[in-house]
């Protein structure tokens, strides 16, 4: 990674040619080592996840961008809902860091970006999950003022 300097921080919606770089991200933490393949060439779901994403107007694939350089991302989903009167919610999911770039406040102002769409789109919430593995997550999410109001379940379908 060279160096940012006093670069500034943009957000953009990722591009075709920043999914290797999306991928490498997933893959560089102890979770995502066991579930993801970075390789070349990659592996076809990718491209084509990137694709249904990209034309799907309900989800957003937001890269933080500086000096040229993309060093964090998240998917952020809208979700319609019966509930509270029909009006709409945002999930986040897949939030990573470039590992040179944690601990600078980049995962906070990727988070407060997403906030930010979500409330231009009308939603009245933004929920998000997080691995019981990874505290650290937890704790930063909190500090951003997300609480564990509901417990999570998940079934995997393999």
């Amino acid at each position: 990674m060279s160096q940012a300097g006093d670069a500034p921080l943009v957000m953009r919606t990722a591009r075709e040619a920043d999914l290797q770089c999306l991928v490498a991200m997933l893959a560089d933490d102890p979770l995502g080592a066991t579930r993801e393949h970075y390789g070349s060439p990659l592996p076809a779901g990718y491209r084509n996840a990137f694709d249904a994403i990209a034309v799907d107007p309900n989800n957003e694939l937001i890269v933080a961008e500086q000096a040229g350089e993309v060093i964090g991302m998240l998917q952020l989903t809208y979700l319609p809902s019966l509930t509270y009167q029909g009006r709409w919610r945002a999930m986040v999911e897949g939030v990573r860091v470039a590992r040179a770039a944690r601990s600078g406040g980049v995962g906070r102002r990727l988070v407060e970006h997403a906030l930010h769409r979500a409330r231009e789109r009308g939603c009245h919430m933004v929920q998000l999950t997080t691995d019981k593995a990874r505290p650290e997550a937890l704790a930063f999410y909190r500090a951003l003022g997300f609480t564990a109001s509901h417990e999570g379940l998940k079934r995997s379908l393999a």
